[in-house]
Parts: C-alpha cells; structure tokens; sequence
C-alpha cells in the first residue's frame, strides 16, 4: 500500500467511524516574562470522540476552552503532541507526509470570518480553484466548471465567478468560503464559528444552505460554537469543552434535555427559550474561566461549581458512561447532583 493511500482498515461486518479523535492532546511552550521559565500550556489535555459518516457533531465551551485548537488540529494545520487521529481505520499521524497531504483534501475548514478568510485581491473564480491548483492535476476549464457548479451550489450565479470578496454580503462571503471549502470533495468539513460573525437574520439561512449540502454530499461535520441555540437546530451529538477537557459528551437529545454536567446546566441556562414550559432556571458561574498558564488542581470546573467539595479540589474526575451520556463529575458519580 503506498503511503500516500488512505484505507480503511475495518473487520468485516464492524463498522468504524469515519473519523476517531483518541486522547489528543496540545502543548504549547510559552514564555512568562523576562528571565523567567516558560510555561506549559495544556490547550488540549486528553480529547476523545467519534464521527460517523453524514453526522455532525458540535463542540461548544467558553473562549480559550481549545475548541480552535482541535479545530486546526484536525485539520492538520498543528501537530498533536499526543494522540491518536484515525481517518476511516488508519492513524493518520503514522502515516508520513504523503498520507498528511491525502488527508487535508478529506477534511476541510471553513474559517469564522468569511471578511478575513478571503483574499481580497482574488476574484472568486480564482479562490475557488486554488484548491484545485494545488492539490489536482484537472485543466483550466475543468477546474472552472467545477467553481462555477460549486457556487451554484451554494446559492450563487455564475456573475458572481468573476468578481471580488468586498462586492458581497457577509452571507454571501460566507457562501464562497463554504465553496472553497468542498471544492476537494471532502468527507469531513470542520466549521470553527461559521455563523457567529453574521447577522442573525443570514444565521440561519447559511445553517439550511449547510445542512442541505450535508444530504447532498453525505459530509460529516465537525461544528465548532458557543452559541447553543444553533447547535441544537444542526448537530447529532454534542461534545462540551472546558479548559481542554471534554467534561461532557452525548446525543443533542440528551444534552439538551438532560444536562449532566454543572457546567453544561449553566450553560444551557443561559441560552434564550421562547417557550416557557422549556426555559431553565438561570445559573450565574462565579468567577472567570481560569488561565491555561495557571489551570487549578482536580477539577478544572471546581473554584466556580457550587457543587464542589474537597475530593473536586484535589481529583481529577474522568468520562463515566451515565445513560447513554459521558460526564465527568465527581457530584454525579457520589450522586450529590
């Protein structure tokens, strides 16, 4: 098998997801200041998860809880310093260069900001086929049909080929860069806040358009977000992060109706009901989400759960299977929540 193939490695009669996150983990070396030793920054301490095949599964978590981290880990933009990423069967990290390259025309980033993401001095046409500059040996007409059957795709007119970024819409914008984003035919599409720089009136238009194409092309996501109240109208599973830690992981379902997790309630209070009968009682955290510098002994979560006790202090608890759902949470386990 050449090192540059990716194939699946899976028994007969198994079925393996499409994509496996074991135990990642991302360090960064920092400097504190002049003459003093640099710090170990743990922006991913030890993150699991599967991705099945047309799904979406979506990480939310406070700002600096290393949801872009694993974004641009996934994507292979960083390197792991620990883990394990298996794309259909095979451990992508083990593979060399050549498989590296194979694997970030299957999965793709869409960027936050559709007004920084694109170049402004490229005309669409020109964004839209750089992929397929790089990355195919397709001629000047064939990658220009594909542009212009991709911006069809998302909604746009063939005009829109030959004109520049500014010329559009933050909706529009963001339409071009989910354009880019599938013009390799990927099998995974990592979304980092794809909605949050647009108006809540194009929100929801740009979530349908992506939708849609995840029935079209069976894509997976991966959608990155702090904003609960889109995650709950896109995703299948729910993963919630916390200083570099999943603290919580299961169906949307059971996130959204059961929340297990201190942390994933409070976060879920917050988040606007019209419905009365399914508004929440509001949690406010004390305190601010503490310094991945500095990170607190045990529990990451424990200086702000009103939960807490001494074991929460010192231990750090672990993903425990509780009804279908992964918390870690000392107060679950001793049934104190």
């Amino acid at each position: 098998m050449s090192e540059a193939k990716l194939t699946s490695s899976t028994a007969a009669g198994q079925v393996e997801s499409l994509l496996s996150v074991v135990d990642i983990k991302k360090h960064y070396q920092v400097k504190t200041g002049f003459m003093k030793p640099e710090a170990n920054v743990k922006a991913l301490d030890g993150v699991s998860f599967n991705l099945d095949k047309g799904k979406t599964l979506a990480v939310v978590g406070e700002s600096g809880c290393g949801k872009s981290t694993l974004a641009r880990v996934l994507t292979m933009i960083e390197q792991p310093t620990a883990g394990e990423l298996r794309f259909d069967g095979q451990d992508v990290l083990g593979l060399g260069a050549e498989a590296a390259k194979v694997l970030r025309q299957k999965i793709q980033i869409i960027f936050q900001n559709p007004y920084g993401s694109l170049n402004p001095r490229k005309k669409v046409g020109t964004i839209l086929e750089e992929p397929l500059v790089i990355n195919t040996s397709l001629s000047k007409h064939a990658r220009k049909q594909k542009a212009l059957d991709m911006l069809a795709k998302v909604g746009l007119r063939p005009e829109h080929y030959d004109r520049y970024p500014h010329m559009f819409s933050g909706g529009q914008r963001q339409r071009i860069a989910i354009a880019r984003g599938l013009m390799l035919d990927p099998q995974v599409v990592v979304a980092d806040e794809p909605v949050s720089a647009l108006d809540v009136s194009v929100q929801a238009q740009v979530l349908n358009l992506m939708m849609d194409l995840q029935q079209e092309m069976g894509l997976s996501y991966i959608f990155i977000s702090h904003d609960l109240s889109v995650v709950e109208h896109i995703a299948d599973e729910v993963m919630v992060m916390y200083l570099g830690k999943a603290v919580e992981y299961g169906s949307c379902e059971a996130i959204f109706n059961d929340p297990k997790h201190p942390y994933t309630q409070a976060l879920l209070s917050s988040t606007p009901r019209l419905d009365p009968a399914h508004r929440r009682e509001k949690i406010k955290l004390q305190g601010e989400l503490p310094s991945p510098l500095n990170p607190p002994q045990g529990c990451a979560f424990h200086a702000r759960c009103r939960y807490a006790n001494e074991r929460c202090a010192q231990q750090q608890p672990q993903l425990v299977n509780e009804s279908g759902t992964q918390v870690a949470c000392f107060a679950r386990e001793e049934g104190r929540l």
